[in-house]
């Protein structure tokens, strides 16, 4: 595997050398001082172009990076409802066949401008003609876990109890499918959320709890780490069942204490309605016509 050193020559010689490429900046985990240092670390680069349609029709220069193991062309996926602007900024997403990854993006200049002002993480490389902003220190303060309002705080309880009941009838019905939809999607992105908040008030709201709430074991005590793992479960209807009590458990006692540190109120009955329907459902028979609360 190449060494970082390495990395960075080559990703500035393939500019200095290239006349179409005007500057060079960095993001992600290679400019945060915050993130771990491991050999997964991604290379995230961007080169400033006078044009990207040369980059995008003739893709060989790209195999001057390495030998390429696989790789991805983001921006020829079609999303429904998202338009790509090929004109303004193209990626190159490759693996090599040494382990390293480079994250290349090719950006207008007028688009580079503005876009390098909505991180923070970035950091100039090379600016041959000085068109790019200075910046300042590379900084994950736009990632800090954030101190929610007593509206916001309201919202995610609420989202989390409420939609816990199409979890409940996914059970029921054995939709496991369904189920873990609900689950990862909808339901524990509410209890990441009440945990990063708690991170939040311990330290002050000066970290971040990275993406998936990836770093938060470095601040909650050991045991409610554990216990949010067990919170994840396979496919099993009972299985599922048992995670999503620890779930709700998990999320009461949180969420009262972070409620309690912030001076909002907590909707106890919103908590004890949920919990009702839960555990009717639970001990609900299969071939049940009605359901009495």
């Amino acid at each position: 595997m190449r060494t970082e050193t390495e990395m960075l020559r080559l990703i500035l010689d393939t500019a200095a050398a290239d006349d179409r490429i005007r500057a060079v900046y960095m993001n992600g985990s290679r400019t945060n001082k915050n993130a771990p240092e491991d050999i997964f670390r991604d290379y995230d680069i961007v080169y400033v172009v006078k044009e990207t349609e040369p980059f995008i029709e003739d893709k060989d220069w790209i195999k001057r990076f390495g030998d390429i193991l696989f790789m991805q062309y983001p921006d020829e996926f079609e999303v429904p409802g998202e338009d790509v602007d090929k004109h303004t900024h193209y990626g190159f997403l490759m693996i090599f066949t040494d382990g390293i990854r480079i994250d290349l993006t090719v950006q207008r200049t007028e688009f580079a401008q503005k876009n390098i002002l909505t991180d923070r993480l970035c950091k100039v490389l090379m600016d041959k003609d000085g068109c790019l902003p200075e910046m300042p220190e590379a900084s994950d303060a736009d990632y800090l876990i954030a101190r929610p309002d007593s509206g916001l705080f309201r919202c995610v309880c609420n989202e989390f109890w409420w939609c816990l009941n199409n979890v409940a009838k996914g059970l029921w019905r054995n939709e496991p499918t369904y189920v873990q939809d609900m689950l990862g999607c909808v339901v524990r992105p509410q209890l990441l959320k009440m945990l990063s908040w708690e991170v939040g008030i311990m330290t002050d709201w000066k970290v971040s709890g990275g993406k998936s709430g990836k770093y938060l074991s470095r601040w909650l005590p050991s045991e409610e780490w554990e216990r949010y793992l067990s919170t994840y479960c396979s496919a099993d209807i009972t299985e599922t069942w048992d995670a999503v009590m620890r779930m709700c458990e998990l999320f009461t006692e949180v969420s009262a204490r972070v409620a309690e540190k912030l001076g909002y109120d907590l909707n106890r009955s919103e908590i004890e309605g949920c919990m009702h329907y839960l555990t009717a459902v639970r001990a609900l028979p299969k071939d049940a016509e009605t359901l009495t609360l």
